[in-house]
């Protein structure tokens, strides 16, 4: 009989190093809202984006040329040409383009995990099309939520929880605490998402900025079937084949 395939749930970036396998998928999750808005991206057309760690980074590929999306605690660095709104990734805008973006939470982590077997970016927008791609990897799998400043959140969680939930009903099994935790969280909240996710911090943070416009887009499961891949230090989109 086959080996039953792995879930695993790191709560926020800081417990990532308890979890870290080379050999398993990781899904980077940080709903509000970079990876909400890589999706939105290649959903518009972005040939590639560039997850970038530091501010002073991003400052070196601005000054190479390149379009930049960047923010700190939600405000848009002076230097940038946007920020990391899924907004703000329009066709106009986005297509065919490649893009460094930096923001507090979610770039950090994507390169945390590059030295996994496969890294995928996931968001409520592409959560079916994840699904798929995990499954036909045959490979373990981390979630690895962005959180707040190393800090544990509600939304992102949610995520990992009704990732969880696709992937344990095609075989899949849950193998931590957290995994669990995550699921039971999703079923607390997948009657009423939009409801539920009132709760989260990030919501008062954002509306304090005015920037919780997208709030309800990004609770929106599967606008899209694209699925970011990790490809060296390049985000492109993932092709089954």
């Amino acid at each position: 009989m086959a080996k039953d395939l792995t879930i695993e749930v790191a709560m926020s970036p800081d417990l990532y190093k308890y979890h870290s396998n080379d050999e398993a998928v990781v899904v980077v999750v940080d709903v509000l809202r970079a990876t909400s808005a890589i999706c939105a991206a290649f959903a518009n057309g972005a040939k590639e984006l560039i997850p970038v760690s530091s501010v002073e980074e991003a400052r070196e590929y601005k000054d190479r040329g390149y379009m930049l999306a960047a923010e700190r605690e939600g405000i848009i660095l002076p230097f940038a040409d946007f920020g990391n709104s899924p907004y703000n990734f329009t066709p106009e805008r986005v297509a065919g383009s490649t893009i460094a973006y930096s923001t507090t939470n979610g770039t950090k982590a994507i390169n945390m995990a590059s030295n996994a077997y496969k890294v995928f970016v996931g968001s409520f927008l592409n959560l079916t099309a994840v699904a798929k791609a995990v499954r036909l990897q045959q490979r373990n799998l981390i979630i690895l939520c962005s959180g707040w400043k190393g800090k544990f959140n509600i939304e992102d969680t949610l995520f990992a929880g009704a990732l969880t939930e696709l992937l344990v009903n095609s075989g899949f099994v849950m193998n931590d605490d957290s995994a669990k935790a995550a699921h039971d969280l999703w079923n607390l909240a997948k009657n009423n998402l939009i409801e539920y996710s009132q709760k989260v911090a990030q919501r008062s943070r954002l509306a304090k900025l005015g920037l919780d416009d997208v709030f309800d887009f990004c609770f929106t499961p599967d606008s899209t079937d694209v699925v970011p891949e990790l490809c060296g230090k390049m985000l492109l989109q993932y092709k089954s084949n």
